[in-house]
């Protein structure tokens, strides 16, 4: 028998009632995240995700639909079983939303508190707690005197306190330097590595998604627009919204080369290390106009992209995207903005 998912979200809509019009934030999202996953959702603002994540643990009702949390519907629970559910729920905010008058200790001994755990045993769990996170010596501290990144880290032992099934993290590090960022998203990864907690990554950066995600969901316009492992999207992004995020930024684009022919180019780290672009243009003695070329690493995987000009010949064109794909690599052309 197949392993239930972590979270499994059925036909899910969301409308908002303003005073004069209805809002719909979320439209007929379907989407399956298993155990163990660092599933990221990313979109630009106002597309959704926020909502999404809210109506993931019911902070949102939603309006047609249903989300399963390992196998229970959480739509059908009574608001006391809600409350238990929850607990296997643990949330982190950009804000990181800390009691100022708490300690670190405090903070993290808050949600056992309110379960109505004992003092003891909270203490020693929000010790435990304050070690993975590796903040064992600002147990006293208060908010006002930790950084970001310590804010943060605190915010995450105190998300992890009951012990959850799933931590939901939204624009977790959007309000962090790109340096503390990388710590906070490897401390995401190991707790998801030593814990075994499925990890839902709300944001709407891609490189966040690249750095610790194995999924990955677009959402556009309050639609999931396109979804899959992230090396398969950034390989082979279908749709204009994957597209806008997997290519060059606004900067790059091709709308300045009207009437003529551009391929992108994906290197998977499987690659041959022959030299193609060189090889190709000495092959047919044109020159191809280089757009854009960058690397990634995709789950520990170098991945490399670059958008070529094609030559205006239609012919010379089409012999040399038969050239590319017939090295190994993933070749498509692309049209109009690639930003």
């Amino acid at each position: 028998m197949a392993e239930k998912p972590m979270i499994q979200i059925r036909s899910l809509s969301k409308t908002f009632q303003t005073k004069n019009a209805e809002v719909h934030a979320l439209r007929n999202i379907d989407l399956q995240i298993e155990k163990g996953d660092i599933f990221g959702i990313i979109g630009m603002s106002g597309a959704g995700k926020s909502t999404l994540v809210r109506c993931m643990n019911m902070l949102e009702k939603p309006t047609e639909g249903s989300v399963l949390l390992d196998g229970l519907d959480l739509a059908k629970l009574s608001d006391a079983q809600l409350r238990q559910a929850r607990h296997s729920i643990g949330m982190i905010f950009q804000q990181f939303n800390l009691l100022m008058q708490r300690t670190a200790e405090g903070n993290i001994r808050f949600p056992l508190e309110i379960s109505g755990v004992d003092k003891d045993t909270a203490k020693k769990r929000a010790k435990e707690l304050l070690d993975l996170v590796g903040l064992t010596d600002k147990a006293d501290a208060y908010p006002s005197q930790l950084s970001g990144g310590q804010k943060q880290r605190i915010a995450i032992a105190r998300a992890l306190a009951t012990n959850p099934k799933v931590l939901l993290c939204d624009e977790a590090t959007s309000a962090l330097d790109p340096n503390t960022t990388s710590s906070i998203l490897a401390l995401l990864k190991d707790i998801n590595r030593r814990l075994g907690i499925t990890i839902v990554i709300i944001t709407h950066e891609m490189s966040v998604i690249e750095e610790i995600c194995n999924r990955v969901a677009i959402i556009s316009d309050s639609r999931i627009a396109e979804s899959g492992s992230v090396a398969e999207i950034f390989s082979h992004p279908k749709t204009e919204a994957a597209q806008r995020l997997v290519f060059p930024e606004g900067k790059h684009t091709t709308e300045h080369f009207t009437g003529r022919r551009s391929v992108r180019i994906v290197f998977d780290g499987t690659s041959s290390f022959e030299p193609v672009i060189a090889n190709m243009v000495l092959a047919f003695q044109s020159p191809v106009n280089i757009m854009f070329a960058d690397t990634k690493n995709i789950e520990g995987k170098a991945f490399g992209q670059m958008v070529l000009q094609l030559p205006e010949n239609q012919m010379l064109a089409d012999k040399m995207m038969s050239y590319l794909d017939s090295r190994g690599l993933t070749v498509e052309e692309v049209s109009g903005n690639v930003g």
